[in-house]
């Protein structure tokens, strides 16, 4: 959950409410230009791919608006899908990008709902979570193991966590983090929604949405 609450950081400054301002998604000769480098290790070229193409994760996100979750909820969750679909994208399998993210999206929100069913409900690593892109079952086991072959990527990631720490401490209000640590389960592991939290607050849930996009956002700002 804390990589999520870094990919959130990333993402969070195109949503504010319940408006978004994502940019226009780019031309053919564009994509290929920032795949070529991104393939190259180009950082930059990478999160210029990310966000040009946030507007597909709204697109889809659409098709779940009768799901018991905020709408800000299921583009922060399609967004890591869209993060992943960048990070693993292989143009040499004759797949378009567009379609490629949109199927990863797509298994993020499908792994969302299956986790918000069996929440109180034991979850076996075998059991399907959704598709890959060639229309295989994907269990619970795959992402784990996928997520878990990359020691770099393991690295760099509790070094950003303890980063993430760090300025959790130094530059967030009292509520502010207590926002987030509830929201994220940084604290016990376990997570609150927005109405959870409300509820524990004496506050709306508009008003904790409000406290955690400016929280993050602070995080974000400090971080960059």
């Amino acid at each position: 959950m804390l990589a999520y609450l870094l990919q959130q950081i990333f993402a969070i400054s195109y949503v504010t409410g319940n408006q978004y301002s994502f940019p226009h998604p780019l031309t053919p000769e564009e994509e290929k230009h920032y795949l070529e480098l991104c393939q190259k290790g180009d950082i930059a070229a990478r999160n210029i791919l990310i966000e040009r193409n946030l507007r597909l994760v709204a697109h889809i996100v659409k098709k779940y608006s009768n799901v018991n979750r905020d709408t800000d909820d299921l583009i922060s969750i399609g967004t890591i899908g869209l993060i992943k679909a960048i990070s693993s994208y292989d143009s040499s399998k004759g797949t378009r990008l567009a379609t490629y993210a949109a199927r990863c999206i797509e298994n993020e929100l499908l792994m969302m709902l299956r986790s918000d069913k069996k929440q109180k409900q034991e979850v076996f690593l075998q059991d399907p979570i959704g598709v890959d892109k060639e229309g295989n079952s994907i269990t619970l086991l795959d992402v784990i193991c996928h997520e878990g072959d990359s020691v770099v990527e393991q690295v760099d990631l509790k070094i950003q966590i303890k980063k993430l720490y760090n300025q959790m401490s130094k530059i967030l209000k009292g509520r502010e983090r207590k926002v987030l640590e509830m929201r994220y389960g940084l604290v016990n592991g376990t997570e609150k929604t927005q109405r959870e939290i409300a509820e524990i607050l004496g506050i709306s849930r508009s008003y904790v949405s409000r406290i955690e996009k400016k929280a993050i956002k602070k995080l974000s700002e400090e971080m960059q």
